[in-house]
C-alpha cells in the first residue's frame, strides 16, 4: 500500500500571527490553488483510491478539492486533527507568550495547555486513527490522508516507530506531500514534503 500525507494549504490563520491547534479557520484563496495544484499532480501522477481528512475545516476543504479533481471516495476522521492546544487556540501568539509562556525545557510529554491535550495523549489519538485508517483501507492500493503539521509529524514517527520521547519532528509545508510505502511488516519512506506542484506559484 501506498499512503500519501498532506498538509492541507494556507490558511486564514497563517495571515493573522495566531495559533492554530484547534482554532478552525478556513483556507485562504491561496490556500484553495494550492489544493487545487496539488490535485491536479495526483490526478496525473498518483490518484489515491480513498482520501481520509480531518474535519478542521482546512483540512476537510482541501481533500474536498482534492477527492472532486481525482474522483475518489472522501473520509472523514476526527483522530486526524491537530494538536489540541485548549487556550490558546485562536489566541495571537505574543498574547500567548506573556499569559502562557513555557516552562524552562519545555513541556514534557505527560503535561499539557490549559483545557489542552498532551503530547503523550496527541500521539496515542494519531496512532489509533492510523490503525484505524489503515485497518479500513487494507482491500486499495493508495491512500491520501489530509491533516496538519503536527499530526502528520507523530503519524511520522509512528509509522517509523520513533519513541515520543525522540527528539525528533518532521516539517511539512503548504500542501506537502511525503510518499510512505507499506509491504506487510516492511515499511518504506520514498520522499518527504513534495511541493513540487507549487512551483511557479
Amino acid at each position: 500500500m501506498e499512503i500519501l500525507l498532506i498538509r492541507h494549504g494556507q490558511s486564514e490563520a497563517d495571515l493573522i500571527n495566531v495559533h492554530e491547534g484547534r482554532a478552525d479557520y478556513p483556507l485562504t484563496d491561496l490556500g484553495r490553488e494550492q489544493a487545487r495544484r496539488l490535485a491536479c499532480r495526483l490526478n496525473e501522477h498518483c490518484p489515491p483510491d480513498i482520501i481520509w481528512t480531518s474535519t478542521l475545516k482546512r483540512a476537510s476543504e482541501t481533500a474536498t478539492i482534492l477527492a472532486d479533481t481525482v474522483g475518489c471516495m472522501l473520509m472523514k476522521e476526527p483522530g486526524l486533527m491537530e494538536y489540541n492546544n485548549g487556550v490558546l487556540a485562536g489566541m495571537q501568539r505574543e498574547v500567548a507568550a506573556t499569559k502562557y509562556p513555557l516552562p524552562p525545557g519545555g513541556r514534557k510529554p505527560h503535561e499539557k495547555i490549559q483545557d489542552g491535550e498532551s503530547e503523550l495523549e496527541f500521539r496515542l489519538r494519531t496512532e489509533i486513527a492510523f490503525s484505524k485508517i489503515l485497518s479500513e483501507s487494507y482491500a486499495v492500493a493508495r491512500i491520501a490522508i489530509v491533516s496538519h503539521g503536527g499530526t502528520i509529524s507523530n503519524l511520522l514517527k509512528s509509522f517509523l516507530q520513533l519513541p515520543v520521547t525522540a527528539n525528533v519532528s518532521f516539517y511539512t509545508g503548504d500542501t506537502g506531500m511525503h510518499l510512505l510505502r507499506k509491504n506487510g511488516d516492511k515499511c518504506i519512506l520514498v520522499s518527504l514534503n513534495n511541493t513540487e506542484h507549487l512551483l511557479n506559484l
